[in-house]
């Protein structure tokens, strides 16, 4: 028993080390997934902190989400969100995940991301710096996985 609290412990740590990235986008207009690559890119080099784009929530701790959630979008964000394995984190990217601006009020939007599943971090901006996508990514896998 003791070794398998151990083991957890050791997995944990593992996850603060190497978080693995998740991208879905919910309907935004790209600015935010550009970004994003380029926080992976050479010059900001999010890979240093280990991070990993994965092609499968299973894979993956971290989802980071762009994008307002349109109602075709809905169902889709659920089940993407309960793929992803405990503990999980979740972090909006751009103005439009973490608040809905500037289509709140329009018929297809389902509303802020935070009103449907729990988010861990927000990186505000349209669209967000790759250093604060960075520091997005550090806070929400400090959150979750310390």
């Amino acid at each position: 028993m003791r070794q398998e609290g151990s083991a957890v412990r050791i997995g944990a740590r593992s996850r603060i080390k190497s978080p693995w990235l998740f991208h879905l986008n919910t309907g935004s207009c790209n600015g935010c997934d550009i970004e994003i690559v380029a926080s992976l890119a050479p010059r900001y080099d999010a890979e240093r902190l280990g991070c990993v784009l994965v092609g499968s929530p299973r894979h993956a701790d971290v989802i980071l989400v762009t994008g307002p959630v349109t109602r075709q979008m809905l169902p889709r964000v659920i089940r993407v969100y309960e793929q992803l394995p405990e503990p999980k984190s979740l972090v909006a990217v751009g103005t439009c995940a973490a608040s809905g601006a500037p289509f709140i009020g329009s018929g297809v939007i389902e509303g802020p991301l935070d009103g449907i599943i729990p988010v861990d971090a927000y990186v505000l901006g349209c669209p967000p710096r790759p250093e604060a996508i960075v520091r997005g990514i550090v806070t929400a896998v400090r959150r979750r996985f310390s």
